[in-house]
């Protein structure tokens, strides 16, 4: 009976590192909204880290989480870390591109609750009276992830926060508070 099980085991194991090892190596998640507002109203919220501060869904999961910038909070060179419980986690973005009224580019580093490096962008794109504000993530996806990925939906895990994070930022923006 223990070889029934013990073959059983093996095989269920060597059927999810197969699977695993089929995933593509890179992901995307990526959320969009439209805002009824300019990007010149939109830009300093994505282009600021404290900011971002108020409409980050993140910010929520930890109010008393640990924060430091490296002497600025916006634009090119800016840095944010962060040390929080175990939603929020902890890690380091660094905003490697900043265009004006169309693009934020950053770079992610978590440590904490898994190590991971992740590329994140801001789009802006006006389209009459409104413009389409799309959060992405995107990265390599090294195998443990891949084997992750099998038993947790990351696009819908990390996809409502970014539906959460534009939705409060349209409230926001929306409300005035950019102009």
């Amino acid at each position: 009976m223990f070889k029934i099980i013990a073959i059983i085991v093996l095989v269920l194991i060597a059927g999810v590192v197969i699977v695993a090892a089929m995933q593509p190596d890179t992901f995307r998640v990526q959320r969009s909204i439209d805002i009824k507002a300019s990007p010149e109203a939109i830009f300093p919220y994505l282009n600021d880290f404290e900011k971002a501060m108020a409409w980050s869904p993140y910010e929520k999961k930890d109010p008393a989480m640990k924060r430091s910038f490296n002497g600025v909070t916006g634009g090119k060179g800016a840095v944010y870390e962060f040390e929080g419980n175990k939603e929020a986690g902890a890690g380091r973005i660094e905003i490697l591109e900043s265009v004006p009224y169309e693009k934020v580019t950053l770079q992610l580093d978590m440590f904490k609750p898994m190590k991971g490096s992740n590329t994140v962008e801001y789009l802006l794109n006006p389209k009459g009276d409104v413009t389409e504000v799309t959060w992405a993530m995107h990265g390599h996806a090294p195998f443990i992830s891949k084997v992750v990925c099998l038993f947790f939906n990351m696009d819908k895990m990390v996809g409502g926060d970014f539906e959460k994070g534009l939705a409060d930022l349209k409230s926001l923006v929306e409300a005035g508070a950019g102009s």
